[in-house]
């Protein structure tokens, strides 16, 4: 028996209903209070420690994405992520195929670089014993649900992601460290997140397409999309309250930030 879905608007129209409508896209507590420029200098080492072991641990999420693909083309796409993360430069047409690849270009390093600014050393950094309860809590849930061999789960966190990272928190984070650079760390190293930053506008558009895409196929549950995304973004918001409580136990008060 064929199987007939309603015409994709309908649940692109119910995407914009739950996924869209969840709460850490909406609004970020700890990065409009990043984005203030008043973390102290042992807040912002500690931030760093935790982004780095997320930062880190995608890569394993990444990987085990490539290997639950469910074809080829998918397999290509998530190499295309992998490769580039690891030190792949993307060619003129926008692929790694063909790319050069650096040691320094993974992006990685790029974070240990900044991190290194600020005083922390490298066994101090993107290991998982070094990750709070509510970062490993994310991590795992980047394993689970984005790389889940479920194709409709997968996209559906893979769709969270990519738009919960163009939702602006790399612009918060940017505009707090250019403060605190301008303020006493002139020499602070951006490249991390304003790479990333540049990136996300492109992303969110690709998963708008491999939406589409996917929707026509028979294997395809929206419930597990819509159920795949929602996990993901509560995992996003423990990892950011997760952060936001180290700076309340710090201040003994609630976050300030700009309204």
């Amino acid at each position: 028996m064929m199987r007939t879905l309603p015409p994709i608007e309908c649940f692109r129209n119910e995407v914009e209903r739950t996924i869209h409508a969840h709460g850490i896209l909406l609004e970020n507590p700890y990065t409009q209070w990043f984005a203030l420029g008043e973390a102290s200098d042992a807040q912002l080492r500690a931030f760093t420690v935790q982004f780095s072991v997320f930062s880190h641990l995608f890569v394993e999420a990444q990987l085990r994405k490539c290997i639950n693909a469910p074809d080829i083309g998918a397999y290509r796409s998530g190499k295309q992520i992998l490769m580039n993360e690891l030190g792949v430069s993307f060619s003129r047409d926008g692929s790694v195929d063909g790319g050069t690849f650096r040691f320094h270009g993974a992006h990685y390093e790029w974070l240990v670089d900044f991190a290194e600014h600020l005083g922390l050393q490298w066994h101090e950094l993107g290991k998982r014993r070094l990750g709070t309860p509510s970062t490993l809590r994310f991590c795992d849930a980047l394993n689970e649900w984005y790389g889940s061999e479920d194709i409709s789960t997968a996209l559906g966190a893979s769709y969270a992601i990519e738009h919960w990272a163009n939702a602006g928190f790399w612009k918060a984070l940017i505009a707090g460290l250019r403060k605190i650079r301008a303020q006493r760390r002139p020499d602070l190293p951006l490249g991390f997140w304003t790479w990333h930053d540049q990136l996300e506008e492109l992303h969110a558009q690709h998963t708008e397409d491999e939406l589409s895409v996917a929707y026509s196929r028979s294997c395809f549950i929206p419930d597990r999309f819509i159920a795949g995304g929602l996990a993901m973004l509560d995992a996003v918001a423990i990892f950011w309250e997760g952060l936001a409580s180290q700076i309340r136990e710090d201040e003994g008060e609630g976050l300030r930030y700009a309204v």
